[in-house]
């Protein structure tokens, strides 16, 4: 049975990719790099607290989901890491499941150096320094995303050069991935379900190399 394109079928592996490409085909990969997005803490009272940054916004603030056994109210304080104190400013997004939060510095380095890989529940171990670079694509470059693109995990440096050397173009947009791509579909309707905005840019360079 021929496909689409009065082709059969085949059954191909991902290093193939380039025999299935001609010179000036172009692919666009989403180059957002996974930050450090996990932080464990603790509430004024004691309470434990895990936060999942979604967004860095500007002015230090970033939007979250927190995990605590009670949540803590606009006002209070969040002891992050024994490292550094965040001001929580209130509830947001869809549903207010996100925390606005105000931290006292770069939200970027201060989860650099506090911060843990946000590993997806489907891998079971803590994170490890060495998980900072597997869970990443090769092409990440722009950090924000909380989950790796993961069908792009497949590429690797031989693979790219495979498709250089065959005359295949690159650009890049940036997509950052959030904690929505875990959200299971618990609505009966498909309509219903509610999904989370996610931040991208398509720059001037990209669109003029897919027009071409």
């Amino acid at each position: 049975m021929l496909d689409g394109r009065g082709c059969l079928p085949a059954d191909r592996v991902f290093r193939d990719l380039p025999e299935l490409l001609r010179a000036g085909d172009l692919l666009v990969f989403n180059d957002t790099r996974v930050i450090k997005a996990r932080l464990f803490g603790e509430k004024s009272s004691g309470g434990a607290v895990q936060a999942l940054v979604e967004r860095v916004l500007p002015g230090n603030e970033v939007l979250a989901h927190l995990r605590a056994s009670k949540s803590p109210k606009a006002g209070s304080v969040v002891r992050f890491a024994e490292a550094f104190d965040a001001e929580v400013l209130g509830r947001a997004g869809p549903d207010e499941a996100l925390f606005h939060l105000r931290f006292p510095d770069d939200p970027f380095l201060l989860l650099q150096a506090h911060g843990h890989v946000p590993l997806p529940p489907y891998i079971t171990h803590e994170d490890a320094p060495e998980d900072e670079a597997r869970y990443q694509t090769v092409f990440a470059e722009r950090p924000g995303a909380v989950a790796a693109p993961t069908a792009a995990l497949h590429f690797d440096a031989a693979l790219l050069q495979a498709l250089q050397e065959r005359g295949v173009g690159r650009a890049a947009v940036t997509l950052h991935v959030g904690a929505g791509t875990f959200q299971p579909v618990r609505a009966e309707n498909l309509a219903d379900h509610r999904m989370h905005a996610e931040w991208f840019e398509v720059n001037a360079a990209t669109v003029q190399a897919i027009a071409a």
